[in-house]
């Protein structure tokens, strides 16, 4: 008896699956790629920096400053990183996500 109402629960719940994916390949996704992101001006400062001491002339720098170089460019690219490229999750995704992974195994 077990059996069957977990196999009726699968069943439904996978036909409310069905209709969602039809939904989603509907969708123009060239209207969405079309928006431009917008760049802070600090990220624009930074990667400005860079681009210079890509254009630099490092054959006449001496060792100390190649090295202060070096740095500089490990923090501009570790600043980078961590300026907003992160995915969020709220605590109601997360139950969620959590509740579903439970039921599924």
């Amino acid at each position: 008896m077990k059996k069957v109402t977990f196999y009726l629960m699968m069943m439904v719940l996978s036909l409310g699956v069905i209709p969602t994916q039809v939904f989603a390949a509907e969708k123009n996704p060239t209207s969405i790629s079309n928006t431009p992101k917008e760049v802070p001006a600090e990220v624009k400062v930074m990667l400005n920096r860079l681009e210079e001491i890509k254009a630099m002339d490092k054959s006449s720098l001496n060792s100390a400053e190649r090295k202060e170089l070096r740095k500089e460019v490990r923090t501009i690219k570790a600043d980078l990183k961590s300026s907003g490229n992160g995915v969020y999750l709220s605590i109601g995704a997360i139950i969620i996500i959590v509740l579903l992974l439970i039921l599924l195994l």
